[in-house]
């Protein structure tokens, strides 16, 4: 019973550091959304990935990171 408890205990500190893992009352749409935004923040911050999807695209660079901030604000 107290190995469960201690494993409890360290999963509720992760989810308080770790704004991502999530909380008890968090809904599907929440996790969803920051799942979202985590992924598209990665695009963006990573210039290989972003010239990756601005190939796939057919767009510029430019263009690609302008398309994925206006997602990421909705």
């Amino acid at each position: 019973m107290n190995d469960r408890w201690n494993m409890h205990n360290s999963f509720e500190v992760l989810q308080n550091k770790y704004v991502g893992t999530g909380h008890s009352d968090m809904t599907k749409w929440d996790w969803s959304t920051n799942i979202q935004r985590d992924s598209l923040a990665s695009h963006i911050g990573h210039k290989s990935r972003l010239i990756y999807m601005s190939v796939a695209q057919n767009e510029t660079n430019f263009r690609t990171r302008i398309n994925f901030i206006n997602v990421n604000n909705i």
